[in-house]
């Protein structure tokens, strides 16, 4: 009974790992011991040990959600968002191959069935993953399909691209419509082309931090 539910449950997040650059300029992840096994030998008994990491990062690492906060400052913040908007919802998938082109317009969403979704961008894009291919020419939603998506409801949207905004220019005009009305993204997701057509729901639940606007999720479908 606990294979056949693992077997529903698709993980689509990245490792995060010591050293691993997410968003090139920006510092890796330092994950150490804050009290390491050997340590901790002489606080307890003989054969009793333990270990207390300590992690040092930037809160864009790995595979992340952006709630409002993150570009608005009257915007909602990690701890301010009803874990509802992260948890349980309804997803479906949008087929994008970056090798037939990395813009991802309205055509894409159009006739599909949005309202109340969790829209997940599958482009492939994640195969360059910890390349230096990741951060330049990646896929990306136009601001356009923002609009589109914005107006048809949906309550999340992500990518499995270094960003859903064209970093090509310093405009980031997806960021800033989903995220004004209230329309979770996350970024860098993975396996997308795992999951299977069919009804499924999106899980991506962050920490509940005062005064964060992204934060690291551990992403994952469950097929229903």
């Amino acid at each position: 009974m606990y294979l056949q539910a693992m077997k529903r449950l698709i993980d689509l997040s990245h490792t995060i790992e010591q050293g691993m650059i997410t968003f090139k300029g920006l510092p890796a992840p330092i994950v150490c011991d804050y009290l390491s096994r050997e340590d901790s030998k002489k606080f307890y008994e003989p054969g009793t040990e333990f270990q207390i990491g300590k992690i040092e990062m930037i809160t864009n690492t790995g595979t992340y959600v952006d709630c409002p906060f993150h570009r608005y400052a009257d915007g909602e913040d990690m701890s301010e968002v009803g874990i509802e908007r992260f948890a349980e919802l309804d997803g479906i998938v949008v087929r994008a191959d970056f090798k037939n082109g990395i813009e991802v317009g309205k055509k894409f969403f159009e006739g599909l069935p949005l309202a109340g979704k969790a829209v997940l961008v599958n482009t492939n894009w994640s195969k360059h993953w910890r390349t230096d291919l990741y951060y330049e020419n990646h896929s990306f939603i136009t601001e356009e399909a923002a609009i589109f998506l914005r107006d048809s409801g949906v309550k999340l949207v992500g990518i499995d691209s270094h960003n859903i905004d064209d970093t090509r220019t310093k405009s980031r005009p997806v960021h800033s419509t989903l995220l004004r009305a209230g329309i979770l993204i996350v970024e860098h997701l993975c396996n997308l082309n795992q999951i299977p057509e069919g009804k499924f729901v999106f899980n991506a639940v962050p920490p509940k931090f005062k005064g964060v606007g992204t934060f690291p999720v551990r992403a994952y479908a469950r097929v229903v």
